[in-house]
């Protein structure tokens, strides 16, 4: 093999062997998809369309277990072709999907980048966990992404990302074709804070928290100016008071301050114009429009 190498550099020939190599590789482009309960989605299949109601051709997705913190099963999964069932109710095993009769931005979503990519693969990655903070005070029984909170066990929402993260980058040809992928970062898109609008306190600290977490997320993706798309968190009102998320301004102010000072992040807005299914979650109509925002907004980001 030694005198080969050596015969194909005299002849000026292996770079275009190791060339040859790198072509063999699908390129396929990858997004996460993170945050809580309106990023889970709370989308009913029997309202879908038929355009989105189906499986859909040259799309996979990768969406970890969502557990508690302390939990170890987070972050299982297996890949499988998009179709609708990765909203609440969704349970990721290693071999084996149990599909929920939910959705979330997942399907618009992917839908609107094959417009906006023609003749290319997507990926995506999800994992969001219902209820969640980033703040670990506020994380109650629903967990917390912040980093550093060890708990009991030293298992939280942002270990459950890296083990999702790290599960689907494990598999070497999620389409099965038997060709190896490359997995091509393209962007975050991240749907939370509502629970982080709990106390003032916790509120003023939401730009910090956001950007630490979207910084290793980054990281974990090996793409330090890796395209963030920020969904603003929004209030249905429905409450005695007619606030839902006492200092919900506060956290919007804060996503704001991100997507402005981030040359790489941009925020969607529409949310403030959605209605709801109850005090906390969107109608279905809304997770398919927030979705097709989410994919224009990461696209333009692409292009620059």
């Amino acid at each position: 093999m030694k005198q080969k190498i050596i015969l194909l550099l005299a002849i000026g020939l292996l770079p275009v062997l190791v060339m040859s190599q790198k072509k063999e590789k699908d390129t396929i482009k990858v997004f996460y998809l993170g945050g809580q309960s309106n990023m889970n989605g709370f989308g009913y299949n029997k309202d879908l369309p038929t355009s989105l109601n189906k499986e859909f051709k040259n799309v996979w997705i990768f969406q970890g277990n969502p557990a508690p913190d302390e939990n170890k099963t987070g972050g299982q999964g297996t890949w499988e072709t998009l179709k609708p069932g990765h909203g609440i109710g969704f349970y990721g095993y290693q071999n084996k999907n149990k599909l929920s009769k939910r959705f979330g931005v997942e399907l618009s979503f992917a839908q609107k980048l094959q417009e906006l990519y023609p003749n290319e693969k997507i990926a995506l990655i999800k994992y969001s966990r219902s209820g969640s903070s980033i703040d670990s005070i506020a994380a109650r029984n629903f967990g917390g992404w912040e980093p550093d909170f060890n708990g009991k066990t030293g298992i939280n929402q942002y270990d459950h990302f890296l083990t999702t993260v790290r599960n689907a980058f494990s598999v070497k040809d999620i389409n099965g074709d038997g060709k190896e992928d490359y997995l091509q970062p393209m962007g975050i898109i991240w749907m939370q804070g509502e629970s982080d609008a709990s106390t003032e306190a916790i509120a003023n600290k939401y730009y910090s928290n956001l950007k630490r977490l979207m910084d290793l997320m980054r990281a974990s993706l090996h793409t330090d100016d890796l395209p963030v798309v920020i969904g603003k968190i929004s209030d249905s009102g429905n409450n005695e008071v007619g606030k839902v998320w006492t200092f919900g301004e506060l956290v919007q102010f804060a996503q704001e301050e991100y997507a402005r000072k981030d040359k790489n992040a941009a925020i969607v807005r529409s949310t403030r114009n959605y209605k709801y299914s109850d005090p906390w979650h969107y109608q279905s109509e809304n997770y398919i429009h927030l979705g097709i925002e989410f994919a224009k907004a990461v696209y333009q980001l692409n292009q620059k």
